[in-house]
């Protein structure tokens, strides 16, 4: 029950990452908001860990829809402990060159727009209250990229110099912000890094990664709990890797 009493957003929480974080939070005795585009999905999790938890359907990229989020969220659990910014877009390995303007644009939306979006909601309730967690699910693209999928990987580093400058910025007000670098997940994301899920593309990604498999969202909930709980007070302006030992 380390974050007993604590209420917290996920984005992107209806599968993949992001689901993980959500049934840990429950289980560690938080309430969530599962925000996802995909309401459907959001909805049945919901529905399935009960009470502790609402679904709002979220756009993270619009910035009415994320409002809506926030309404929602203080009208339900009257305030904000956590946000988990975990919604992301990734895209095919593709030259640089070869990606079309609205792809970018959507690209940048979901992985960095949303950041700012969340970002200048949730800081005024934390500071408010004198503290708080804010974590981004960045990627092992963003210290160590991988080629053709240069675009990713620059929203990603974004990602990570962002929750830095933000650390800095929020520390005398209590508010902590942090980064987890996962490599590669068994989630639905998965056959579109390795530019379709075939035995030869498991191999040659495996090969990446000294530990031999992949990441889960198990893995990435077991860190995002310790950084957002209070055992890591002491703890901002991190960004780790949950890569077994991709980035080495």
């Amino acid at each position: 029950m380390r974050l007993e009493g604590k209420t917290a957003i996920v984005t992107g929480g209806a599968s993949g990452f992001g689901e993980g974080i959500v049934r840990r939070f429950v289980a560690e005795g938080a309430r969530v908001a599962i925000a996802d585009i995909n309401a459907e999905g959001a909805a049945t999790l919901a529905e399935e860990l009960g009470s502790a938890c609402i679904a709002v359907p979220t756009d993270i990229a619009d910035a009415a829809s994320v409002g809506n989020l926030f309404d929602r969220v203080v009208w339900a659990f009257g305030g904000l402990d956590i946000l988990v910014n975990n919604a992301g877009m990734g895209t095919r390995p593709a030259p640089m060159e070869t990606m079309d303007e609205a792809t970018f644009d959507r690209l940048m939306g979901v992985n960095v727009r949303s950041v700012y979006l969340t970002g200048r909601l949730a800081v005024p309730l934390m500071k408010a209250r004198r503290s708080g967690a804010i974590l981004n699910i960045a990627s092992t693209g963003g210290v160590s990229p991988r080629p053709n999928l240069t675009w990713y990987n620059a929203s990603k580093g974004w990602m990570i110099t962002a929750a830095r400058a933000m650390a800095v910025e929020l520390a005398p007000f209590g508010v902590r912000v942090n980064v987890i670098n996962p490599v590669a997940g068994e989630t639905p994301m998965l056959a579109t890094f390795m530019g379709g899920d075939t035995p030869e593309a498991r191999a040659r990604f495996l090969a990446s990664i000294p530990i031999g498999r992949f990441s889960t969202p198990a893995d990435i909930a077991a860190a995002a709990v310790f950084l957002c709980s209070d055992e890591a007070s002491m703890v901002t302006g991190v960004a780790m890797e949950v890569d077994g030992g991709r980035c080495i």
